[in-house]
């Protein structure tokens, strides 16, 4: 499914682009509820990050984006990331904040969520990827 930046995330990645606020790592989160995902409202305080065992976010370091411009398609593209979970968890998609949690970026939910590990747990790896066009 497209990702989507709600109203928030679209305010933060102006002012990220326009150097009005410090730019920084941004961090890549699984979450656990359901969310209207396409919503505009959407919010960070409508997302329930995981916290099963194991689970932790991941910081996406900003140098080690790539870059590709093929017929006027723009793609950034982050190497395969991998969440580790020890325990069972129901999960439907991630976000991507700024360092602190409370900056809501963007969110996709996955196609066919929720992705459902058993109760030994298991590996969700992603391959982020924005793309203007």
């Amino acid at each position: 499914m497209p990702l989507n930046a709600p109203a928030v995330g679209e305010v933060l990645l102006l002012r990220y682009m326009l150097n009005h606020t410090a730019n920084t790592n941004k961090v890549i989160r699984l979450y656990k509820n359901d969310p209207d995902h396409t919503s505009d409202a959407l919010t960070n305080a409508t997302i329930t990050e995981c916290n099963e065992l194991g689970y932790a976010p991941i910081t996406l370091a900003g140098t080690l984006w790539t870059f590709t411009n093929i017929a006027s398609v723009v793609t950034a593209l982050y190497s395969e990331v991998a969440f580790t979970f020890t325990t069972g968890a129901s999960v439907f998609g991630y976000y991507v904040s700024s360092t602190t949690a409370s900056e809501l970026l963007w969110i996709e939910r996955f196609s066919g969520a929720p992705f459902t590990l058993p109760a030994g747990g298991g590996t969700i790896a992603i391959s982020p990827r924005v793309t203007l066009d």
